[in-house]
């Protein structure tokens, strides 16, 4: 296809009338943030300054569960861990899980069939230090329609399950932030509830944007953090103020306008000229369509990208560009490498894409548990055969 860009409005005698264009939502979950600091107060909350923390000697290790296409996995690699398995049922995903972390041993099925024994004996029964992941939020997101009753609401009872047979040192559970309000407060509670029970009391909650963290995107998470030895859940500082959030042409504006290249997956829906046309008349933070308003809607320039999602198939509009973002658009603004390739369809990498958490997010993540694992190490290195002891028992004993 030719490399030309269509105007916004490609016949003077067409214009439709100029429509008011839209503000950003830059802080949708603002309010729920807000609740849960003020009725919240945790004395286990920490936030931690990553920029000051070093990069540990020990590799510590990890597994994810319902680990996508692995975001999370990217994010905690890249800060030095070590994963040593991955669950996720999604053939596709596990298939991209498994080309970009080919030494980590991976799971591909229900998390319900998954045997955490028999995978530690595989493994060499290993000392794992954190257990991270996602359950699905379809029956948790504000985007839609959200049922309690839901059985996709359930499975982060398996997550529980597995941390139980398990026991790291640190639980991070990632999630949308609407699982807060759910049921007027009762699904936070009852996810509160389970991991007390199996020995992580005093889990922290938070709600992390991760545009603050130089993210070129406004995509907010709720993170629970819990460990079984009493210490403080730590968090990252915020690295950036919303005015200093980067924009989104920081991350895509070296691509090629129309010119595909499979290679790194930056391909995206094929337009007819009449199609484009259409587009081109789409203003920023306007859709292609009336019904469907958060389809096809056109990227704000200048800022950063909103939420990036498949949406079944109605993804975002380039800022500039009249045709949808590419597959490796998407995951530059979730802020995988270009080295990190999906398999399957463009359909199902901008999937796999949308589903992930990104993973500079989980990077903080991870240098803010490692002071903490590094606390842990040393204490735990002095007792020797009671380390399964809670650590304020060990220090008793110290």
């Amino acid at each position: 296809m030719q490399e030309t860009q269509l105007s916004f409005f490609s016949n003077e005698d067409d214009r439709e009338p100029p429509k008011k264009q839209k503000k950003p939502k830059l802080g949708r979950y603002e309010r729920i943030q807000r609740e849960l600091e003020k009725n919240d107060p945790d004395p286990y909350k920490v936030y931690i300054d990553v920029d000051s923390v070093s990069i540990s000697s020990s590799q510590y290790t990890f597994i994810d569960l319902f680990c996508g296409a692995g975001g999370i996995t990217q994010g905690l690699v890249q800060a030095g861990f070590k994963p040593l398995a991955s669950v996720e049922i999604n053939p596709i995903a596990s298939a991209t899980h498994q080309r970009n972390f080919p030494h980590s041993h991976h799971f591909c099925g229900n998390i319900e069939q998954f045997s955490s024994q028999d995978l530690i004996q595989k493994i060499g029964s290993p000392e794992i230090h954190l257990v991270v992941g996602g359950p699905p939020c379809q029956g948790f997101s504000v985007a839609g329609k959200r049922d309690p009753k839901d059985p996709r609401n359930r499975l982060f009872y398996e997550f529980v399950r597995v941390v139980s047979e398990i026991r790291p040192w640190y639980v991070v559970m990632e999630n949308v932030p609407g699982i807060l309000t759910i049921q007027n407060g009762n699904v936070k509670q009852a996810i509160i509830e389970a991991f007390e029970s199996i020995g992580y009391p005093h889990i922290s909650i938070a709600i992390l944007e991760s545009a603050a963290y130089g993210v070129p995107q406004i995509r907010p998470r709720v993170i629970f953090i819990a460990n079984r030895f009493g210490m403080p859940n730590p968090y990252p500082k915020a690295q950036l103020l919303p005015k200093e959030y980067k924009p989104i042409e920081s991350a895509i504006s070296d691509l090629p306008a129309y010119t595909p290249i499979p290679e790194i997956n930056h391909v995206w829906t094929k337009h007819s000229p009449e199609y484009m046309e259409r587009i081109a008349k789409v203003p920023p933070g306007g859709s292609l369509y009336t019904k469907y308003v958060d389809a096809f809607k056109r990227q704000y320039p200048g800022k950063p990208s909103m939420t990036v999602k498949e949406n079944h198939g109605g993804t975002h509009i380039h800022p500039y560009l009249n045709r949808v973002i590419s597959a490796r658009e998407m995951a530059r603004l979730q802020t995988f490498p270009d080295s990190f390739i999906f398999e399957g369809s463009m359909k199902k990498a901008i999937w796999q894409i949308g589903n992930a958490v990104p993973p500079r997010l989980a990077e903080c993540i991870g240098y803010a548990l490692i002071p903490y694992l590094n606390n842990i190490a040393v204490n735990l290195s002095s007792v020797g055969a009671i380390h399964k002891l809670p650590l304020h028992l060990v220090l008793d004993k110290l």
